[in-house]
C-alpha cells in the first residue's frame, strides 16, 4: 500500500443524499429508495478511489447523517428517551439527530457542537447509568460486503472508542471509567467479525489525541487499546489521527500493538519533530497525512517531498490525506463558469485523489514529468499585491482597535436611546429561505426575471415579515435576508479578491450543505452591501430595525483561505470592508448592527498553549476594528453558535460588543455557568429554543427556559431569542415558534415591571 485517504464525501457530487434525505424526511421518498441512493453514492466514491489506485477505498465512511452518531449506534449508545419510541433503526437513527414531533411524540434532538476546528457539526452522544453497551456490526459488514460485490476491497472506518468516550455528555452520574469493558468488548467483536471476513485492515479514528493530554487522558486511551488489540488476529489496525500532532501521545501510540499510526503533516505542527525526535518503529506503517484535506489549493508537491526528505530512510510510509475529504467539495468536473487558468490552482476530493497517485509515482516511482508540471503553479505571481490596502494594514495603530467611550457608559446612552423594554426580543437575522425565494432568486439569475420584478419581490417579503414581526410584538426586528444565498458567500460576492463556484458544496450537518466561496487574492469593498435592504426595512416600520452582516473572522474562516499569506492578513483586510460597511449602515439611520461571529472559534489552535499567539491576539482585535469608530448610540451584536465557547469567555468579552447572542438550547444553558464565573460583562442572548430540529416550542417550554436563564444572568442583561438564523425552517413552525417566544418574554417581563 502507497496511498490512502481518510474519507471521502458523502453528500454526492450533486447534493444527492440531501435532497433524497429531505424527501425522506417529508414521506415523499421511501427508505427503500432513500437507501438505494446512498448505495450509489457509495459506489461512485469506491470507483473513484480505485481509478486512483488508492489500494484499500475506505468504507463506513458514508452515513446519513453523521459518523459520530453512527457510532453512537453502532454502540448502542441510544438514550432511553429514543429507544421507548419503537421507531426502525433509520427513524431512530434521525429522531435522535434531528428530534421528532408528532401528535403523540415530542422529543428534543441530542445536542450538536463542532467537530474540532471545522464547520462541520457532530451529534453529541449521551452516556448514562442506563446505557447498555451492545456492538452491532451490522451496517459496517454491508458496507464492505457490498464493495466486495462491485470487485473492491475496502478498509472499514470508525470513530475510536477514545474520542467518543471524551466527546459523549454523562448524565445520572455516569463517568467515562463505567464504559470502559464494555467499549473493549463491543471494539473487540468488530475485530473478531473483520477477521472472520477476512478484511485486512480496520482504520480506527482518535482525533481527541491532537488535543492536550494529561496523564489520566493517557492512562484510559492505553487501558482501552491494551484489551482491544488482544483481539487483533489477521486484520490489521490502523490508527487515526487527524486536525493537530500527537506531541503528547507519541510514545504510548509507538508503544501499543497498532500496525499503522495517521499523522497530521498540515496541520501537525509537531508531526515532523516527532519523528525526527523519536523514530517511528520499522514494523509499523506511518500513514503520512501530507494532501491537505480541508482546502482546495493544489498540493506543492516540492514542499511535500521536503518533509518526507527529512524522515529516517527506514520507515515504511503511506501517503495519505491529512483530515478526511469531506471537508472539501468533490470534484471541479462540475464547475464551468470558472477559467482553466484558475481551476487549474485547484483540487477538491477527487483531483486529490489524482494528487496522490502523482505523488506515488513522483516518491516511489521517480517519474520527475509531474514534479515539473505541478512546480509552475507555484512560480512567479499569481496575483498582483494591492500595495494601498497593505500600507493601510501596515499603519493601524491601538487607537484604531479601542472604541470609545467604555461599555458601562455606552449601555447608559444606548439605553436611552433605544428605550427598549426589559428582556427585549429579537430573531438572529434570517427568516425561512422558502422554494418561492428560490425560484425566484434563481430566475433572477438566469435573467428570467428582471432587475425591477426581483427588487419588487424582496420588498413585498421584506414587508410581510416586518408586519408579522410587529403584530406577534417582537422588539427589534430583522428584514430577513431574503437578497442572500449565504451569509459568507454574499458578502464575498460583493468584494474584492474573491472567486465563486456553482456546486463546490461542502456537508455542515446533516443535509445542510455550503458553498465556501474561495479567497483569490487581496479584499477591498467596492460598494456598499446591505445599506439598500437595511435602509428600506427601516422605513417600513417605527420599531429598531437590526442591520445584519457577518464578520471578519466568520466570513474568512467559512471560506477556502489562501495560501500564499497569512490567516491574519487577510482577516485585516475584510475587517476593514466590513467597517466600511458599518459605518454606511449607521450613517443610514441603522441603530442596532449586528456583526455575526458564528464561526469564531474555528481556527482556534486545538492546544491552549498556542492560543494566544497563534489566533485571539489577531482574531479579537480584528473584530474591534469593524466596530471601533461607531457612536456611542449605536448598540453592536454578535452571534456565535455550535461550539465550545466556555474556555474562551474573557476573550469573547475582550471582542467589545454589547449584545452577544449564541447557541444555548442544546447544550442546556451550560455556559451561563462560565458566564456569571469570568462576570461577564456583554449583555446576552442565550438561545431560548432550537431551530436545527422542525419541533415547535410550547409558551411553556421557552418559559421554562427563561427562568432558567434568569436564575443566572441578571434581568437586565438578557435578550430573548431564538439560538440561530431561521433561513432552514420552513415558515409556518418559524411564526408559531417565534409567537410563542414573544409571548414567554411578555409574560416574564411582567414579572420584574
Amino acid at each position: 500500500m502507497t496511498t490512502s485517504i481518510i474519507g471521502f464525501p458523502r453528500i454526492g457530487k450533486n447534493r444527492e443524499l440531501k435532497f433524497a434525505t429531505e424527501k425522506y424526511f417529508k414521506h415523499d421518498l421511501s427508505q427503500e429508495s432513500l437507501e438505494k441512493t446512498a448505495k450509489e453514492i457509495r459506489i461512485e466514491n469506491w470507483n473513484l478511489q480505485k481509478q486512483a489506485e488508492i489500494e484499500y477505498p475506505v468504507s463506513n465512511d458514508f452515513s446519513f447523517y453523521d459518523q459520530v452518531l453512527d457510532t453512537s449506534r453502532f454502540l448502542n449508545a441510544i438514550p432511553k428517551r429514543f429507544q421507548d419510541l419503537n421507531l426502525n433503526a433509520l427513524e431512530t437513527y434521525f429522531a435522535m439527530a434531528r428530534g421528532l414531533q408528532t401528535e403523540k411524540i415530542d422529543v428534543k434532538a441530542l445536542p450538536m457542537k463542532k467537530w474540532f476546528n471545522t464547520n462541520y457539526h457532530y451529534i453529541v452522544p449521551e452516556l448514562s447509568s442506563e446505557t447498555q453497551i451492545k456492538a452491532s456490526t451490522d451496517q459496517i459488514l454491508e458496507s464492505i460486503l457490498e464493495a466486495r460485490k462491485s470487485g473492491i476491497e475496502t478498509r472499514p472506518t470508525l470513530v475510536g472508542p477514545y474520542t467518543f468516550l471524551k466527546l459523549a455528555t454523562y448524565t445520572e452520574n455516569a463517568r467515562p471509567e463505567d464504559f470502559i469493558a464494555s467499549f473493549q468488548t463491543a471494539y473487540k467483536l468488530l475485530l473478531n467479525e473483520l477477521d472472520k471476513n477476512n478484511v485486512t485492515w480496520l482504520q480506527i479514528d482518535e482525533p481527541a489525541l491532537v488535543l492536550e493530554q494529561n496523564d489520566a487522558d493517557l492512562e484510559l486511551f492505553k487501558t482501552l487499546y491494551q484489551e482491544i488489540l488482544k483481539e487483533k488476529k489477521t486484520t490489521k489496525v490502523l490508527l487515526q489521527t487527524y486536525f493537530g500532532d500527537v506531541r503528547d501521545a507519541y510514545l504510548t501510540l509507538l508503544a501499543l500493538d497498532f500496525d499503522g499510526i495517521g499523522l497530521d503533516f498540515v496541520e501537525g505542527r509537531e508531526s515532523l519533530h516527532l519523528i525526527e525526535r523519536y523514530g517511528f518503529p520499522e514494523n509499523k506503517i506511518l500513514f503520512a497525512g501530507l494532501v491537505n484535506g480541508k482546502n482546495i489549493w493544489k498540493n506543492n508537491y516540492q514542499k511535500t517531498l521536503d518533509i518526507i526528505s527529512q524522515w529516517p530512510k527506514n520507515i515504511h510510509f503511506v501517503l495519505s490525506t491529512s483530515c478526511s475529504l469531506q471537508h472539501v467539495p468533490v470534484t471541479i468536473t462540475s464547475e464551468t463558469q470558472l477559467s482553466q487558468d484558475i481551476l487549474n490552482h485547484f483540487a477538491f476530493a477527487t483531483e486529490k485523489l489524482q494528487e496522490l497517485h502523482e505523488l506515488d509515482a513522483i516518491v516511489f516511482h521517480g517519474n520527475t514529468a509531474f514534479l515539473v508540471e505541478n512546480e509552475r503553479y507555484f512560480t512567479g505571481n499569481r496575483i498582483k499585491k494591492d500595495d494601498a490596502l497593505a500600507q493601510k494594514i501596515d499603519h493601524l495603530t491601538a487607537l484604531d482597535f479601542e472604541r470609545q467611550p467604555s461599555f458601562s457608559k455606552r449601555l447608559e446612552i444606548q439605553k436611552e436611546a433605544l428605550k427598549l423594554p426589559l428582556l427585549p426580543t429579537t430573531t438572529i437575522g434570517s427568516f425561512p429561505q422558502t422554494k418561492e425565494i428560490r425560484v425566484a432568486r434563481l430566475a433572477h439569475k438566469k435573467n428570467e426575471l428582471s432587475d425591477d420584478a426581483y427588487e419588487q419581490f424582496l420588498k413585498e417579503k421584506i414587508t410581510q415579515w416586518i408586519k408579522f414581526q410587529e403584530e406577534i410584538g417582537i422588539d427589534v426586528l430583522v428584514h430577513g435576508e431574503f437578497e442572500r444565498n449565504d451569509m459568507v458567500e454574499y458578502f464575498g460576492q460583493q468584494l474584492s479578491g474573491y472567486v465563486f463556484t456553482q456546486k463546490a458544496w461542502v456537508q455542515s450537518y446533516g443535509t445542510r450543505c455550503v458553498k465556501p466561496p474561495i479567497v483569490w487574492g487581496d479584499i477591498r469593498r467596492p460598494n456598499p452591501m446591505t445599506v439598500k435592504w437595511s435602509k428600506f426595512a427601516q422605513e417600513q416600520t417605527q420599531k429598531v430595525m437590526k442591520g445584519m452582516l457577518t464578520g471578519p473572522v466568520t466570513i474568512l474562516n467559512w471560506s477556502f483561505p489562501r495560501e500564499d499569506i497569512s490567516l491574519k492578513e487577510s482577516t485585516l483586510q475584510l475587517a476593514l470592508a466590513i467597517q466600511e460597511e458599518v459605518l454606511d449602515l449607521e450613517r443610514a439611520g441603522i441603530r442596532i448592527i449586528q456583526i455575526d461571529e458564528a464561526a469564531l472559534r474555528e481556527k482556534l489552535p486545538l492546544r491552549k498553549s498556542d492560543w494566544n499567539k497563534e489566533y485571539l491576539d489577531w482574531a479579537i482585535p480584528a473584530f474591534r476594528l469593524v466596530h471601533a469608530k461607531v457612536k456611542a448610540e449605536t448598540q453592536i451584536h454578535t452571534h456565535m453558535c455550535y461550539s465550545e465557547f466556555t474556555d474562551i469567555i474573557p476573550a469573547i468579552d475582550a471582542m467589545d460588543a454589547d449584545v452577544i447572542s449564541f447557541e444555548a438550547s442544546r447544550s442546556d444553558l451550560s455556559i451561563l455557568d462560565s458566564l456569571k464565573e469570568n462576570h461577564f460583562k456583554t449583555l446576552v442572548g442565550p438561545g431560548v429554543y432550537d431551530i436545527h430540529s422542525p419541533r415547535i416550542p410550547s409558551v411553556e417550554e421557552i418559559e421554562t427556559q427563561i427562568e432558567r436563564i434568569l436564575e443566572k444572568v441578571p434581568v437586565d442583561h438578557v435578550w430573548i431569542n431564538p439560538d440561530c438564523g431561521l433561513k432552514t425552517r420552513a415558515s409556518k413552525e418559524t411564526k408559531e415558534s417565534l409567537a410563542h417566544l414573544s409571548e414567554a418574554a411578555k409574560t416574564y417581563r411582567k414579572k420584574y415591571l
